[in-house]
C-alpha cells in the first residue's frame, strides 16, 4: 500500500495481450467463411473469455462473453453457417456451445479477478522495495566540497529492485569517505548484511581519523554480524570491497581494497586501474590473516575522476559470452562529467548485455573541482556547478 492507503499503479499488459481477444474475433469471422461445413470454426469463440482474461478485468471478461454468445448466434444464422445447424444433432452441439461459453465466461471472470489481485499485491511489494532501496541506498550527494559525486544502481532482478551491493558516500572532519562493495549471495540475507554494513560505514566513518582503522572497524562490525546469524556458513557470509577517502587540498586519495575490483582513475588522455597488489581479504575474512589491510595513496588533482564499481559491471556478458571491456570502453568515450559517465556506462551496459543483466550492479564516480570551483557542500541536483568539468569535445 501507499502511504496515502491507496494501492500502487498496476502495471500495463503489453499491446499485444490487450489486443489479443480482438485479433482473436477477428481471426474466427475470417475462418468461418472459407472452411467447409462440416467444421464449425465459430464454437472456438468459447475461448474467447480465457483470452480476453490474460490483460483485462473482470468486467471486460464478462462483456468478451455475452460478445462471444452473441456472435455464435449470429454466425449460426448466416447463410454460410446455416446448414450446420439443421437437425436435432447441430442444434444440440450449438446449445452446449452456448452453455459452454457461459462457464468458461464465469471461470475467466475469477481468473481475471485473481490475477489483478495478484498483480496488485507484486505491485505493493516492488513498491515496498523501492522504499527499502532508498532507505538502504540513500541517494549521495551531487556535490561535496570541490567534489561532484554520482552513482547508480541496477539490479538483476528486476521484480526485486534490491539485490546486494551497496555504495556511499560521507563528508567527516577527516575528508570525503566513499565505499563501494558486494555483498556474497543473494535475497534478503545479502540485503541484510548491506544494510549491516552500511550502518556500521556510516557510524565509523565520523569517528575513525585513520582511514585503516575505519576498514578494521567495518570488518569488526561485519564479523559479529555474521556470528550473530549463526548456522554453518557464518565464515561465508563476506563483503568485498573499496574504501576511499579524499582530502580537503592533500591532492591524494587514499585508497584500501577488501578483495573488489580496483577502482579506475581517470584522467584526460589516460584511464588506469588503482592496483598495487596488495588488496586485503574481503571484510569478515580479517581474522584469518595478520595486518591485512594497507593504505594505498595515489596522487588525485583537480580534473581527474575516480570510478568505484562492483563485479556486475566487469563480468557482464554480451551474447558470444565475451566480458564486457570496461578499460576500452573509458578510454574510447574519453573524459565527460559524472552524471553523463554513468548515464553511458548504464545504457551501454544494457546494450551489451542485450537487456539481459545476470548480477546486480553499482556505480559511484567522484570527480575533483579546483579549489576555487568549491561551492556549498551537499548542492542539490539543480545547483550544481559544472565548472571544472571536463569537456567531453576535447
Amino acid at each position: 500500500m501507499r502511504h496515502d492507503g491507496r494501492h500502487s499503479a498496476l502495471p500495463a499488459p503489453p499491446a499485444w495481450m490487450r489486443w489479443l481477444p480482438l485479433l482473436y474475433v477477428i481471426g474466427v469471422l475470417l475462418l468461418e467463411p472459407v472452411t467447409p461445413v462440416q467444421w464449425p470454426v465459430s464454437f472456438v469463440l468459447i475461448a474467447l473469455p480465457l483470452v480476453t482474461a490474460f490483460a483485462h478485468p473482470p468486467a471486460v471478461v464478462a462483456g468478451a462473453t455475452v460478445v462471444g454468445i452473441g456472435l455464435e448466434l449470429l454466425l449460426a444464422g448466416t447463410p454460410c453457417c446455416a446448414g450446420r445447424a439443421v437437425g436435432y444433432v447441430w442444434e444440440r452441439h450449438y446449445v452446449a456451445a452456448y452453455v459452454c461459453t457461459v462457464l468458461v465466461g464465469a471461470l475467466g471472470t475469477i481468473l481475471a479477478a485473481h490475477r489483478i489481485r495478484r498483480e496488485r499485491t507484486l505491485a505493493d511489494v516492488r513498491f515496498v522495495a523501492e522504499i527499502a532501496q532508498r532507505v538502504l541506498l540513500r541517494p549521495v550527494p551531487h556535490r561535496i566540497g570541490n567534489l561532484l559525486l554520482e552513482s547508480f544502481y541496477l539490479s538483476a532482478a528486476a521484480e526485486a529492485r534490491i539485490g546486494g551491493d551497496l555504495y556511499e558516500a560521507v563528508p567527516t572532519a577527516y575528508g570525503v569517505r566513499l565505499v563501494i562493495g558486494d555483498v556474497r549471495g543473494k535475497g534478503l540475507l545479502a540485503v541484510e548484511t548491506a544494510a549491516a554494513m552500511l550502518g556500521a560505514f556510516r557510524e565509523a566513518a565520523h569517528d575513525e581519523p585513520d582511514l585503516n582503522a575505519l576498514v578494521e572497524r567495518v570488518d569488526i562490525s561485519m564479523s559479529r554480524r555474521a556470528y550473530q546469524l549463526g548456522g554453518s556458513e557464518t565464515g561465508e557470509r563476506f563483503v568485498t570491497a573499496v574504501f576511499a577517502e579524499v582530502r580537503d587540498d592533500e591532492g591524494v586519495v587514499r585508497v584500501v581494497n577488501c578483495g573488489h575490483p580496483p577502482p579506475l582513475l581517470i584522467r584526460p588522455g589516460e584511464v588506469s586501474e588503482l592496483d598495487r597488489g596488495r588488496s586485503g581479504p574481503p571484510l569478515n575474512l580479517g581474522m584469518l590473516v595478520g595486518d591485512p589491510y594497507h593504505v594505498d595513496t595515489y596522487r588525485f588533482g583537480p580534473g581527474d575522476q575516480l570510478l568505484l564499481y562492483t563485479d556486475g559491471v566487469t563480468e557482464t556478458r554480451d551474447p558470444h559470452g565475451s566480458f564486457y571491456p570496461l578499460l576500452q570502453r573509458l578510454r574510447s568515450w574519453g573524459p565527460m562529467p559524472p552524471p553523463e559517465l554513468l548515464d553511458r556506462l548504464h545504457q551501454d551496459l544494457q546494450t551489451y548485455s542485450g537487456d539481459q543483466l545476470q548480477d546486480d550492479t553499482a556505480a559511484l564516480t567522484a570527480f575533483l573541482l579546483p579549489s576555487a570551483a568549491a561551492g556549498p557542500a551537499d548542492a542539490g541536483p539543480d545547483e550544481q556547478d559544472t565548472e571544472g568539468y571536463p569537456d567531453p569535445s576535447t
